[in-house]
């Protein structure tokens, strides 16, 4: 508690006492006593309470100030270390949208982002730095642009899943099958997708960080604007402001987006295209942003092939993404897929090479 409280009025003395806003409304967000003695923003709010203006504001009150902070900080870096390039990482770096404005509003022309932000990559990247300066073949020159670092589980373990629970499986109404040939798993569940099916994709090893990218994943069609409500009530079962992200193509982000740039790990909100705004309401904000994720042939070669598959059929090249989970943490295991898919209402559960359909 006291390193929280001596990082708290260091922010404070760093950023002005505007910032005391985003302290108190962390506070309220975290259902915390106000370490300073007092609460402006009134008691938190309980989760089966509606969402009134006041909590709206104070959200917006939050990023604004939050932002005005980071900008202020970034243009007093780049003053002091002039250069192209910035790296951010902490907490503070899960912040999309801001992490969206850096182009625009400071003079930084590219920046990265690691997947995991937070301690936990902070750890990975303090033992990566040690590990480089006792072993100098060890190159640190190339940033990590995968985060498929985590679990992942054989085809036979699958296999053994599947067999257990194929009495559950068939009880609950659903059709299991193999598809062997990727490209036909491929396109059935791209079609699956076009047909407004909701998806749950198991594929290779789990995401490092807390972004779900295209292998613990939930997916849907982004121009079914009625998709988002279905997903926030009747499988994520979360407040419905809740948004969803566009996986597109990489090559495709400069014809769908105002900003051309990596976002390999879902960081960074830009300006969707107005043009193009219409046909993917699923994954717009109010404001016109998206939160993408540019998908990598070379890094996850299976989910940029589904989405191809989904552009040849739509002619969109991204499709809805969202983590696989119940308002729980994300899955990690096949089992955990499994459980996952059976007690909610997706349609479709692809994990590995089997195909599990809800009649």
């Amino acid at each position: 508690l006291g390193r929280r409280i001596a990082f708290l009025f260091g922010a404070l003395a760093a950023c002005g006492w505007a910032a005391l806003t985003v302290v108190c409304a962390l506070q309220v967000a975290h259902h915390t006593p106000g370490v300073l003695g007092f609460d402006l923003l009134g008691p938190a709010r309980k989760p089966d309470e509606p969402l009134e203006q006041k909590h709206k504001d104070i959200a917006r009150s939050v990023q604004a100030t939050y932002e005005k902070a980071f900008f202020a900080l970034l243009q007093a870096l780049h003053k002091q270390h002039p250069s192209d390039n910035l790296a951010v990482a902490g907490g503070c770096a899960m912040n999309s949208v801001a992490n969206g404005k850096v182009y625009r509003r400071t003079p930084f022309k590219k920046m990265y982002l690691p997947a995991a932000a937070g301690d936990a990559g902070g750890a990975i990247g303090a033992a990566a730095f040690v590990l480089s300066t006792l072993n100098s073949q060890l190159s640190t020159d190339t940033p990590l642009m995968t985060a498929y670092l985590g679990p992942g589980a054989s085809e036979e373990e699958i296999h053994a899943l599947i067999d257990w629970k194929k009495k559950e499986i068939a009880d609950a109404g659903c059709t299991l099958s193999y598809i062997g040939d990727e490209e036909e798993l491929l396109k059935k569940t791209a079609q699956a997708i076009a047909d407004g099916k909701i998806v749950g994709w198991f594929q290779g090893r789990m995401e490092w960080g807390p972004r779900a990218l295209g292998n613990r994943s939930i997916l849907a069609d982004p121009r079914n604007a009625g998709i988002k409500d279905v997903l926030n009530e009747k499988i994520k079962r979360r407040e419905s402001f809740r948004p969803f992200a566009p996986s597109i193509l990489r090559e495709e982000v400069a014809e769908w987006f105002e900003t051309d740039d990596d976002v390999p790990f879902m960081m960074k909100v830009f300006q969707i295209r107005t043009k193009y705004r219409d046909m993917i309401p699923a994954v717009i904000h109010v404001d016109g942003t998206g939160r993408l994720q540019t998908v990598h042939k070379e890094t996850n070669p299976r989910y940029y092939r589904l989405i191809e598959h989904f552009r040849d059929l739509t002619g969109v090249p991204l499709v809805l993404n969202t983590s696989f989970n119940e308002n729980e943490p994300v899955v990690c295991y096949p089992e955990e897929a499994l459980d996952c898919f059976l007690r909610t209402e997706m349609d479709l559960l692809v994990v590995g090479n089997f195909w599990i359909a809800r009649n």
